[in-house]
């Protein structure tokens, strides 16, 4: 549930060919820095401007280090990081009503809080982007540095903090608004034939 301490957003398209990368849309790229950006501030401390001006300037679709970082729209990815930080302390709040019990967002490892930050921030406070949407986005962000079981709890968790804050966008029931057979539907998967 945690993920591993070798986790690192940096280290994320090492793998991918060039031109998947290229592939990613400006606002999905601006989602990814975002996740990015938190992290960096939260090891090295760095503020909301340091770490704006860093990204915009160094990463934000440049190559480094033979890793070719996706364009990002940077209004988007301005407003994104700027309101996750300056709306934390509500987002922590809905983020630990919807962790499991005895999980509280402190103990979820540093990437994979930042991915939920960034999701739960979006469904908050930007009803522009529909609530089904901006989860299906930091799913993909979250398989982006995960293999495991991290995607499904960002998928469950920023499930929760939709159906609390954007109810009637939530109108499947519980675990549901998939299509049957897939994880989280509510419904067994269709047996092989």
């Amino acid at each position: 549930m945690t993920g591993t301490p070798e986790t690192r957003p940096d280290d994320i398209a090492q793998d991918a060919p060039e031109e998947t990368v290229r592939a990613i849309s400006p606002r999905s790229g601006a989602r990814l820095s975002v996740v990015q950006a938190l992290y960096e501030m939260d090891i090295s401390g760095k503020g909301v401007l340091d770490a704006l001006a860093e990204f915009e300037a160094f990463w934000i679709g440049q190559e480094v280090d033979g890793i070719l970082h996706p364009k990002a729209e940077t209004a988007f990815f301005r407003d994104l990081l700027r309101g996750t930080v300056e709306e934390q302390r509500a987002i922590d709040q809905k983020l630990d009503q919807a962790l499991a019990q005895g999980w509280p967002l402190r103990r979820i490892e540093i990437v994979l809080r930042a991915i939920m930050r960034a999701g739960a921030y979006e469904l908050m406070f930007r009803p522009d982007v529909p609530a089904p949407a901006a989860i299906s986005e930091y799913v993909d962000v979250a398989h982006s540095f995960y293999t495991a079981d991290e995607p499904g709890l960002v998928n469950a968790v920023l499930d929760r903090v939709a159906r609390e804050v954007r109810p009637g966008e939530m109108s499947a029931p519980k675990g549901g608004g998939k299509a049957p057979g897939k994880p989280g539907s509510g419904k067994p998967p269709a047996k092989k034939a």
